[in-house]
């Protein structure tokens, strides 16, 4: 996925969270989520924790890595992540988001960037008071959701909160949520003074949401979306990355969500969703992802 956005033009993607627990105690499952091809655009690996100490051994153990940056997860809203105190929870405690963030960057040998939330619900937004932390723990940006922790991603983001903080830190800010188009994401920069903007659920299904967003900031014209033959065809190499990543088996199964997301709106888009879901070889679904003509 990350490739297939990185050739429409995204500046930069992040892996999958990684657990600095699992770093830290040599989990085995943790390396896979640290992959990156050799042909990768800039990737920064992210982590999630709450303990500095083991956050900062993690970051050393990264520091050898050929991504580019660390970045720690503080907007993560799943309960089993919260109740260890990690991800969103985080931002209940300000001095600890300060420790955390003060322990990674002082072993990363990297640029390291914090991505929290407006707050943890509408009784605590605190984003601005978080990004003060985290700026003077040494982050080098910050990446501001604009929903709160208990919205998880209902509702509607608050794009004032993004530049609240922009108006109160000297480093960087990536504005996040609702960016479905080129036009929200200029808008998002014009409404809000953000330096980035980062594209999350919009790029499910839609990797070509990046050349559109580059065409629309040099002020080129925005390229037509594309027709069910270009979706084909990037469903297709999608698979086949995927199997040559994980295999036949795990690739098949995950590419059926991946389908969901690129035929959402298409013609015939809910036949096709319920044919790849039945399928289980990379044969057959190759066949079911063709649109008829």
């Amino acid at each position: 996925m990350r490739r297939l956005c990185f050739r429409q033009g995204a500046s930069l993607a992040y892996t999958e969270m990684v657990s600095g627990k699992g770093l830290y105690y040599g989990d085995r499952k943790t390396e896979s989520l640290l992959y990156i091809p050799e042909d990768s655009g800039p990737v920064s690996i992210q982590i999630f924790g709450s303990d500095p100490e083991i956050m900062g051994c993690a970051a050393e153990m990264l520091a050898g890595r050929p991504n580019i940056s660390l970045n720690i997860n503080m907007g993560c809203p799943v309960p089993k992540v919260v109740k260890n105190g990690d991800g969103s929870a985080l931002m209940k405690d300000p001095d600890r988001v300060y420790d955390v963030v003060r322990a990674v960057v002082e072993k990363a040998g990297k640029p390291v960037s914090v991505k929290f939330r407006k707050g943890f619900d509408d009784q605590h937004v605190n984003a601005v008071e978080v990004a003060k932390a985290c700026q003077a723990a040494g982050a080098s940006a910050v990446i501001v959701h604009g929903r709160t922790r208990e919205q998880y991603y209902s509702g509607k983001a608050d794009w004032g909160i993004i530049k609240a903080v922009k108006e109160a830190v000297s480093i960087p800010v990536v504005g996040n949520g609702d960016v479905f188009t080129a036009g929200d994401g200029i808008r998002m920069m014009e409404e809000t003074g953000c330096d980035l903007v980062m594209v999350a659920r919009g790029a499910q299904g839609n990797p070509w949401i990046f050349r559109e967003l580059m065409a629309a900031w040099r002020g080129d014209p925005v390229p037509p979306r594309p027709d069910q033959k270009e979706i084909s065809a990037m469903m297709t190499e999608h698979l086949d990355q995927l199997i040559q990543l994980k295999g036949e088996y795990s690739a098949v199964r995950e590419m059926r969500k991946h389908i969901a997301w690129y035929t959402k709106g298409q013609r015939n888009g809910s036949a096709m969703r319920r044919a790849v879901n039945q399928i289980e070889s990379a044969a057959q679904m190759r066949e079911a992802i063709k649109f008829e003509e």
